[in-house]
């Protein structure tokens, strides 16, 4: 149960507009998640909401920020490859129509490590859909 709540909130909040309210539990384990790959990573607070506008920090702590999101979903193997049928099949039907398509066109964007993975993959989520993107 952990793992589809935590999938489904983090493709929530990667592929649905700001303006949709969640639930207590949702927000509980939005804010769970949140602090902490904060504490493991040391990413500057700062810099999430500056992602939420297109703005992505440079910072190694950050992209290892997003990583330990979607290692916490159980997404993203040691090689920083995204499992993205894995985080559609989660999806509330009602979002699969928006999601799926950006997660797919995305994959899994490479870079030098699995953090700069995860970092560039969020990046091209926001390209492809920037009014729905969202970070915890």
């Amino acid at each position: 149960m952990w793992k589809n709540s935590a999938i489904s909130l983090l493709v929530l909040l990667s592929a649905t507009p700001l303006v949709l309210s969640l639930s207590e539990e949702m927000q509980e384990l939005a804010n769970q998640l949140h602090s902490a790959c904060v504490e493991e990573t040391g990413a500057q607070e700062s810099d999430i909401p500056k992602a939420r506008d297109g703005v992505f920090s440079e910072d190694e702590n950050f992209k290892c920020y997003i990583k330990c999101l979607l290692e916490q979903m159980a997404v993203i193997d040691d090689d920083g490859m995204i499992d993205v049928e894995a985080m559609i099949s989660v999806l509330p039907e009602e979002l699969e129509e928006i999601a799926a398509p950006v997660m797919r066109k995305c994959g899994t964007v490479k870079g030098a490590n699995a953090c700069e993975n995860a970092w560039l993959t969020h990046k091209c989520y926001y390209k492809e859909n920037p009014e729905a993107y969202f970070l915890i």
